[in-house]
């Protein structure tokens, strides 16, 4: 009798895995076409070998279909050959979905993620919201694989969300909600009402909080966060009190994209699924099938007009006067650029200038970030790390995307968070 009400259960959650119940309320319209093919041609070249290999990159190639078959297949074999050791639990987690949207067996990734979520805790009640960011990536791919093994670290999670003071953040929330959806959906009959409870008030929560951050422009906190927040307001079972405009959210999006704002391959990761009309929680029923290579209808221009080859001239300001830090200091350099010049190209010019301005990179998945100048380097461990300001107002773009206008003043400003 055990044996056969295992059986049952174990058929249970296989039933309640076969549908992503996404509501997708809007579409893009057949004008706007090609400026998507558009941004989905420009990620997709920004797959070579030297490249960092990125899994969400596969993943919304995976999920709108991909045009670069060789791009695809290149990125598909290097996540393969990740080391899960030199992976984060985020990286580990997006890996483990692009393989599956790849239908390829990741392996002993799976369980790697699954031990290490086990074992995962908060640093604090009050921490901060980017410390549940990849713990609800490594829940959303363990959903997807094994929900009902998912089920007990899925609730202490859910649990600790309900518990947490931390700022809400909407890339945090927006995939938070995307993991307690699936877990939600797979819930099987007959089991405890008490799972469907918490998952739903902890959804419900936090699609409030993503709501009250959709602006009048239907922006959802700033545009590089929107794509993934629209992934999560058209599945989750908990509605907001606040209707969501899904189209006019949809024609901000293409004026940004007009405007050359989506030139990052990481951006466009994370809006393209959902122009698409899909989300994260369709990986793992994407149809695998041997492609043919196809050409998109593009629009007449990917990327910005060519500025004037005139320079601008740009204030940059270094500034750290974080106690405890050996050096302080806040000095001023006045740059000489072309305009156009992205934001590294005006460090890389105040460096040669003066060698105070000296500054290191590291490559992300969204490209270079300064993590250190004059020696003073980013550390996790004491929450630091060098924001880039335009006057008072923080980027939302990197240096090696973000450009300055004429007579702007760029500070990097050490920074605790």
């Amino acid at each position: 009798m055990a044996w056969f009400a295992l059986h049952l259960l174990n058929l249970l959650w296989a039933l309640a895995g076969t549908s992503t119940q996404t509501q997708s309320s809007c579409s893009v319209p057949a004008s706007e076409q090609s400026l998507v093919n558009g941004i989905q041609v420009l990620m997709e070249d920004s797959v070579t070998s030297s490249a960092l290999p990125n899994p969400s990159i596969l993943i919304a190639m995976n999920l709108a279909g991909a045009y670069g078959l060789e791009a695809q297949k290149l990125l598909t074999y290097e996540l393969m050959a990740s080391d899960p050791a030199d992976l984060t639990t985020g990286q580990l987690a997006l890996t483990v979905m692009a393989l599956t949207s790849s239908c390829r067996d990741p392996g002993n990734k799976v369980s790697i993620l699954q031990s290490q979520m086990q074992k995962w805790a908060p640093s604090s009640p009050n921490a901060d919201a980017s410390a549940f960011y990849s713990p609800s990536l490594a829940i959303l791919a363990l959903c997807q694989k094994n929900s009902e093994a998912t089920l007990p670290i899925a609730v202490r999670f859910a649990k600790t969300l309900l518990a947490s003071s931390s700022p809400f953040s909407v890339d945090t929330g927006a995939v938070a909600t995307l993991a307690l959806t699936c877990m939600y959906n797979k819930i099987p009959v007959g089991s405890e009402e008490s799972y469907r409870d918490l998952f739903g008030q902890v959804l419900k929560n936090i699609v409030e909080n993503i709501s009250a951050r959709i602006k009048d422009n239907g922006i959802i906190g700033d545009i590089y966060s929107t794509g993934l927040a629209m992934q999560a307001l058209s599945v989750t079972p908990e509605k907001p009190r606040k209707e969501w405009n899904c189209e006019m959210t949809m024609n901000t999006i293409f004026d940004e994209i007009k405007q050359g704002k989506f030139q990052n391959p990481m951006s466009i990761a994370q809006i393209l699924p959902s122009l698409r009309g899909k989300t994260y929680l369709d990986v793992p029923h994407v149809t695998c099938s041997p492609g043919v290579e196809t050409q998109p209808t593009l629009p007449s221009q990917l990327t910005p007009a060519p500025t004037s080859a005139s320079n601008i001239t740009v204030t940059y300001t270094i500034n750290n006067q974080l106690r405890g830090v050996d050096l302080l200091f806040n000095v001023t350099i006045n740059v000489s650029v072309k305009n156009g010049s992205v934001l590294l190209v005006v460090l890389e010019e105040a460096e040669r200038k003066n060698p105070m301005f000296k500054f290191e990179t590291t490559m992300t998945s969204w490209g270079p970030i300064v993590s250190s100048i004059n020696n003073i380097a980013e550390n996790a461990n004491h929450k630091t790390y060098w924001e880039f300001l335009s006057g008072s107002t923080p980027l939302n773009q990197g240096v090696a995307y973000y450009v300055p206008f004429n007579k702007e003043h760029i500070t990097a400003n050490f920074t605790q968070y």
